[in-house]
């Protein structure tokens, strides 16, 4: 178990708003008070490693290391078992260094172009330090399983969510509302795992 302050901050190791949007919803409602590591000036990690889990501990110790603050780190990404789990830890930067979202999709589809088997599952996994040197880190990690369309639907979410097709609701990441979104995905069921390792107290 791991204990934290309620009243304490936590550095969020990321700078991406998507994701920061989607841990601060997440975490609100413990009365956690998260800054995204970009406004204490910390500059984004290097993430080498060909896992998630490294690449998210990696995160989450630079962004302790820089201000001595916890620290929650997430890596994660879209699989697709087609292409041999790519995009999987390129994900963000699977068209290019300075990838946008929408240029990541489009290579995407285009790998995909003579696919049948559209299956794919984003992963995520969460890692909290409680400082830099923490030995005993938590982690915790989701999956959620769905499909590659053939064209984006949907105006909301983020990365691959336009493409994505949760099976169950039969709408893709970018349609589904943020708080029914929150219940299924990859990150929500991680980070749901995370809290229940946590003890919060208050003060």
């Amino acid at each position: 178990m791991i204990e934290l302050s309620a009243s304490g901050k936590m550095v969020i190791a990321s700078g991406n708003p998507g994701k920061l949007r989607e841990i601060a919803r997440l975490l609100t409602p413990f009365g956690l008070e998260v800054v995204a590591q970009s406004e204490l000036g910390v500059s984004p990690a290097e993430e080498p490693h060909p896992t998630f889990v490294e690449n998210a501990l990696a995160k989450a110790r630079h962004a302790s290391a820089a201000t001595g603050l916890p620290a929650l780190a997430d890596d994660s990404g879209i699989c697709v078992p087609a292409l041999g789990g790519a995009p999987g830890v390129h994900s963000a930067r699977y068209a290019g260094a300075a990838a946008t979202d929408e240029l990541n999709n489009e290579r995407l589809l285009k790998a995909m172009t003579s696919v049948t088997d559209r299956r794919a599952h984003y992963y995520c996994v969460i890692v909290l330090l409680r400082q830099h040197d923490d030995p005993q880190p938590v982690i915790a990690e989701g999956e959620w399983h769905g499909e590659i369309l053939r064209a984006p639907r949907g105006t909301g979410g983020f990365g691959y969510d336009p493409l994505f097709l949760d099976r169950g609701s039969g709408l893709t990441g970018a349609e589904l509302a943020p708080s029914r979104k929150n219940r299924i995905s990859h990150r929500g069921k991680a980070m749901r795992k995370l809290l229940r390792a946590m003890t919060l107290s208050q003060g």
